[in-house]
């Protein structure tokens, strides 16, 4: 894919969710990396148009999935109904087939429901009475989460939190940014106006060339010591895994290719080290997974602390 077809998608995407141009960019990493996202902040700061931008920019079927306490798993996967005329059970699919899935306040809901996420986001396909159903592709998840102290949320299991790829923090926007925002949606929404830039096709067409971006061994090696390090910080229970590592070779990949490089640097990892790592990981004192910010600073400080590859 050319590079001016990447930049057309991320100024269409940036159009509309203003001010927050590296968030934008990390969003598309996880997106042509296949991965999926977890944009963890308080209500109303964007995350919904984030997600519906980018799945109309890319031509994308998009779903919205609410996440309640009595959301049940086949409120999201689908079910079989039985029809008397046939003998038959037909599959009536729910809304986790689409391109684009924005799962909505994802701790408010059972560990149960959460836990059905689970094959989706990992293998792009779900079982339901013995039979495999393949999602559509390209398939990325965008879930949202409520900081842990709002009341009526439930924590995500670890071996959920380890299928996002990315978890970002949106924050609010600067006062000239929503002072733009306040003007463009006086009279109409921006989003109205979103064309589509990508197809599908060309979205599953990118991945495929993310894979073949280049790695040096030495910056393989690089990458696995800032990974290793988080296994024996005194301020970390628990570390980052290997899948943690290959998600960072992968999201380091993609991010090279949004800037329209066939190679790795050691600042791709650099940058995504925070976002990929922070929330794998169990810090010490009882604090929860990444603990936000925290998790953040103690993968910047390790990071730092690894000599750079020339």
């Amino acid at each position: 894919m050319s590079h001016e077809s990447i930049a057309r998608l991320e100024q269409a995407v940036c159009g509309v969710f203003l001010g927050k141009p590296r968030v934008v960019r990390l969003v598309l990493t996880a997106f042509f990396a296949g991965g999926h996202v977890l944009l963890e902040d308080v209500p109303g700061v964007g995350k919904t148009i984030l997600a519906r931008t980018l799945a109309r920019a890319v031509d994308a079927v998009f779903r919205r999935i609410q996440f309640t306490a009595d959301l049940l798993p086949s409120d999201l996967l689908g079910t079989s109904v039985f029809h008397p005329k046939t003998g038959e059970f037909e599959f009536h699919p729910g809304p986790i087939f689409a391109n684009v899935v924005l799962a909505d306040e994802i701790n408010r809901t059972t560990p149960r429901t959460q836990s059905a996420l689970l094959e989706a986001m990992n293998e792009g396909s779900i079982s339901l009475d013995g039979v495999t159903h393949p999602l559509p592709a390209p398939f990325v998840v965008v879930a949202t989460q409520n900081p842990h102290e709002f009341e009526g949320t439930y924590p995500l299991p670890e071996s959920q939190l380890d299928r996002f790829l990315l978890r970002l923090t949106l924050g609010y926007p600067a006062r000239e940014d929503e002072l733009r925002m306040l003007e463009t949606q006086q009279e109409r929404h921006p989003l109205d106006d979103v064309r589509p830039v990508l197809s599908a096709g060309d979205v599953r067409a990118a991945q495929e060339e993310v894979r073949a971006v280049k790695v040096e061994e030495s910056l393989r090696a690089y990458l696995l010591n800032i990974v290793t390090a988080t296994r024996s910080h005194r301020r970390i229970r628990i570390g980052a895994s290997p899948r943690a590592a290959g998600s960072l070779q992968r999201a380091a990949q993609a991010h090279a290719y949004l800037d329209g490089r066939a190679y790795v640097v050691p600042d791709d990892i650099k940058r995504l080290a925070g976002p990929v790592l922070a929330h794998r990981l169990v810090l010490a004192g009882g604090l929860p997974h990444g603990s936000g910010d925290e998790g953040e600073r103690l993968v910047a400080e390790i990071a730092g602390s690894i000599p750079v590859p020339l």
